[in-house]
């Protein structure tokens, strides 16, 4: 059997412009937000569409490309892997971050008119 691994497919719309963050040894990290829409069915029968965010999160190259073609609104599909991590406030408390690591990225919509 073939071996099963953390593995996440999304088609979804940017909801922001890309966050892009250059790290001192050169790195760069961006943090795209993506809403995926869900089509379900109530218990009275009625249709109901749900937006579901997701953070993703870009490095290197594919990072770059991000911020040059990236915008908010544009459709685009993914492939990645998800990561959990815990986040520590100023007063103590923490809460569990998902974020989904990008490995491949392809541009569905359009280039930006203009």
């Amino acid at each position: 059997m073939k071996q099963l691994s953390n593995r996440v497919h999304l088609i979804g719309s940017l909801g922001a412009d890309p966050e892009v963050k250059e790290f001192e040894n050169g790195s760069l990290m961006a943090r795209l937000s993506l809403v995926t829409n869900e089509l379900n069915c109530e218990r009275d029968g009625c249709r109901v569409i749900r937006n579901r965010w997701h953070t993703l999160i870009v490095w290197g190259k594919l990072a770059e490309i991000c911020s040059r073609y990236l915008y908010k609104g544009r459709e685009i599909a993914i492939e990645g892997r998800i990561v959990y991590r815990s986040l520590t406030n100023d007063e103590g408390s923490s809460k569990i971050v998902t974020e989904i690591t990008v490995n491949d990225l392809f541009m569905i919509s359009g280039r930006k008119a203009g």
